[in-house]
């Protein structure tokens, strides 16, 4: 096989560490990604654009200052993939995952990864993403389909699904996503990937030219890995207030404290369906049986019910006001900004994201003020559960098997138990749990209350400590 296996399988940190310690150079895992890129990317199809010349560059210049002693960041060396919506930088193709932009250069770097290129990560590609983001596989008219590498007849998810493909393929050992509805955690399941979706306004996000949206429902950047020591990496970095962003907040986390610390005094609520959800018998066993690994670690775990009262019908139309307008919205600031009318290229433009703009046309005001309505009731019943468990456990998704090709369709607010957290701005980890019997990998959600990433981050390590999920990549290899 192509590439230098054995860097191609190192974490994160793990490299940061050989690098700093001379061990090996950041030239050395720059080429063994690249490689690894060229030897499995043409099946996986994680990436939109490869940045193999300014990469290689990068890490010469990390090696020149190295050897010459100057202070270097925690992430100096490591290769990063960044999702090709919001992970801007300078010079580098952006295509929003839109054919209308497939030749669209950005003119500027995002505030997140200046700070992980401040912090010596090195940008090695830009990764597949549905248009604008909007559903929850990827595909798109630029490149194509992303599949899981766990089995590449499964879809890898989305939006984020290049990042979380690119990982469980070994094609980067860091990576970024966003997340308006699932989009990190649906692909980290769909992967056998470690992501999080920080508490909203912990990562800072100066997106332009409107400063103001995400809010009705929350987006946000976030960090991808194939362990959890990784992502805390990550949000360490990527984490902290910043005046561009009027959402931030100026909360102190100390995420790489949090992944070894032990979670004997921990109450776990565990909700196998969020009290609605139709989760698939395949799924639910395996969720079942991956909770115990919390109290094997040394926590209370309880089956609970969520209480919150709605119905998924209740629920679904709830989410349409809010999903749809932060649609129409996206397409409101690209005519703005870029004087492109998504409506005026029907040939180009997915019929899912034309169908999504036209519904959130049909919303008013009205539509969004009897949401939050039930949004608060959602939000309310989480934190009653919150102020008894110190964390609420739950599957990620409802089925296991979205093919490479395959639409959620109307099915799609029921596949996914992600999206409620986008509405109440909770952080949830989302990690591996298992493979069904016929290989398709499983993942479950860690929902902790606002600002309590850290607890999030503390669960999450104790689940792969008791229950390893590296071997996964094993079975990712050609």
């Amino acid at each position: 096989m192509a590439g230098d296996r054995g860097l191609t399988r190192l974490t994160a940190t793990e490299l940061a560490s050989r690098i700093r310690d001379g061990e090996i150079t950041a030239t050395d895992a720059v080429d063994a990604h690249l490689e690894r890129i060229d030897a499995r990317d043409g099946e996986i199809n994680a990436f939109v654009t490869v940045c193999a010349d300014r990469a290689r560059e990068a890490a010469e210049a990390a090696d020149r200052a190295l050897e010459a002693g100057e202070d270097v960041g925690p992430l100096h060396g490591v290769p990063l993939a960044l999702k090709d919506l919001g992970g801007l930088k300078d010079g580098t193709r952006h295509t929003f995952g839109s054919a209308l932009f497939a030749d669209n250069v950005a003119e500027r770097t995002a505030l997140f990864v200046e700070r992980l290129e401040a912090a010596g990560a090195i940008v090695i590609g830009k990764t597949n993403t549905p248009a604008f983001g909007h559903k929850g596989t990827t595909d798109n008219a630029v490149v194509g389909p992303t599949a899981s590498p766990i089995d590449t007849d499964l879809n890898a998810g989305g939006s984020s699904g290049g990042s979380a493909a690119a990982l469980a393929a070994g094609m980067t050992p860091l990576a970024t996503g966003s997340d308006a509805g699932g989009s990190l955690r649906i692909p980290a399941a769909a992967c056998g990937i470690y992501a999080l979706k920080p508490t909203f306004g912990l990562v800072p996000d100066d997106g332009r030219p409107s400063a103001f949206g995400r809010s009705t429902h929350h987006v946000t950047k976030g960090p991808m890995a194939r362990s959890v020591a990784d992502a805390a990496f990550g949000l360490s970095v990527m984490a902290g207030p910043d005046p561009s962003d009027p959402r931030s907040v100026p909360v102190d986390v100390d995420p790489l404290e949090a992944v070894d610390r032990s979670i004997d005094d921990y109450r776990i609520g565990y909700s196998p369906d969020l009290d609605v959800f139709s989760i698939t018998d395949a799924v639910e066993d395996i969720v079942d049986d991956a909770v115990t690994a919390f109290a094997d670690a040394g926590a209370t775990v309880e089956e609970i019910s969520i209480d919150h009262g709605y119905s998924m019908a209740d629920l679904e139309a709830a989410v349409m006001p809010t999903y749809t307008t932060s649609i129409l919205e996206t397409a409101t600031l690209l005519e703005a900004e870029h004087g492109i009318d998504l409506r005026d290229h029907e040939e180009e433009v997915d019929n899912s994201l034309l169908a999504m703009i036209e519904a959130g046309e049909r919303y008013g005001p009205a539509d969004i003020a009897r949401s939050g309505v039930v949004r608060t009731g959602f939000f309310d019943a989480i934190q009653d559960r919150l102020a008894e468990y110190d964390l609420l456990v739950t599957p990620t998704l409802s089925r296991a098997d979205m093919g490479l090709h395959d639409e959620p369709g109307s099915e799609g607010w029921n596949w996914t138990l992600t999206w409620p957290f986008n509405w109440t701005g909770h952080p949830v980890g989302a990690a591996p749990v298992g493979l069904t019997d016929r290989g398709h990998p499983v993942g479950i959600q860690l929902v902790g209350s606002r600002f309590e990433d850290d607890v999030v981050l503390a669960a999450s390590g104790a689940l792969e400590r008791e229950r390893p999920w590296d071997h996964l990549y094993e079975d990712a290899d050609e």
